[in-house]
């Protein structure tokens, strides 16, 4: 069966939770790739009949892993549709072969991940949602920065669903989690619940976090000469994005004061910050923060997470 939908155009509406979700503004979207703004990640992807949709960080914008899925009753009856790989990456449903998407299920619950970037509240839509499938299933948003507290977005359906989080994130506030769940809207079909062929950030960050360790010796802020390798490669990759804005963010774990911790995180960034604006960045914006121990990525119990929850974090955030 086909299960392609076409695009429903600039000016389309969706179906959704009154003023969460909205399809973005037409600059979203191109009819081709003329207009696109200019940068050597940036990238468009085709949004169904003559129309485009823009990402900024190109392949980037797109989660990196399943964190977790559990199939809605009834599932889809083919098992290769209950794959949740599909999902990662790009869109590239094959509407010949009817191949690589997943469906949720009845009630299904998607879980990804951001790895190397992370999702953040930008002017106009931040999230889309690729849906293929002869009925648009809605499913429910919900967005996280660690993965244990969410924030719910809503409701959202239509082929390809423009997200806007404004409403919802604190100015800065940086997403690393995306969790779909399908509303038990259309379950008794041979592809029961939402079929996703691909998640991205519009709105996206790139990410680098660098464990303290290969950075810094014991209790210290002075680069080591192995750490700036690394940091030159670092740099390499930043200059793909003229103009950008470079966040470096200092960590810690539990151990030590609050004080002394917060002193010691701003020190490290500063130091990569240092190195980074000496490798040639001119005409970027450079911003510097340490926050101690208030946010691991880790428990702070055993000494494989103490060692997570030492880092310094790079945030490219492009023009």
């Amino acid at each position: 069966m086909n299960k392609y939908i076409p695009f429903l155009g600039l000016g389309a509406l969706l179906l959704i939770s009154p003023g969460l979700i909205r399809r973005g503004p037409a600059a979203a979207f191109y009819p081709g790739q003329e207009t696109a703004p200019a940068s050597p990640a940036s990238k468009s992807y085709p949004g169904g009949q003559g129309g485009m949709v823009f990402f900024p960080l190109g392949d980037l914008s797109f989660p990196d892993e399943i964190v977790s899925f559990q199939s809605g009753n009834p599932a889809a009856s083919n098992e290769l549709d209950r794959d949740p790989k599909f999902t990662l990456g790009p869109p590239d449903y094959d509407k010949s072969k009817d191949v690589n998407y997943t469906t949720l299920g009845c009630g299904g619950v998607l879980t990804l991940r951001f790895i190397d970037n992370a999702l953040i509240d930008i002017d106009g839509p931040d999230l889309y949602v690729f849906e293929i499938g002869p009925d648009v299933e809605p499913t429910s948003l919900a967005i996280s920065e660690d993965g244990t507290k969410w924030i719910e977005v809503g409701a959202i359906s239509g082929g390809k669903a423009s997200v806007d989080i404004h409403d919802f994130a604190q100015p800065g506030e940086l997403f690393h989690f995306v969790r779909l769940t399908d509303l038990k809207s259309a379950c008794g079909s041979s592809w029961p619940g939402a079929d996703i062929d691909a998640v991205g950030a519009i709105g996206s960050v790139l990410q680098f976090s660098l464990s303290s360790s290969v950075l810094f010796d014991f209790n210290m802020f002075e680069l080591k000469p192995e750490a700036r390798e690394e940091l030159v490669r670092i740099a390499g990759e930043i200059r793909k994005y003229p103009g950008a804005t470079v966040v470096s963010e200092g960590h810690t774990d539990s151990v030590g004061s609050q004080e002394s911790n917060l002193v010691l995180s701003r020190n490290r960034a500063q130091s990569v910050c240092d190195f980074l604006e000496a490798e040639e960045l001119q005409g970027y914006h450079f911003d510097v923060r340490g926050y101690g121990k208030s946010r691991p990525v880790a428990s702070n119990d055993t000494e494989e997470g103490r060692a997570k929850n030492r880092r310094v974090v790079i945030i490219v955030v492009p023009r």
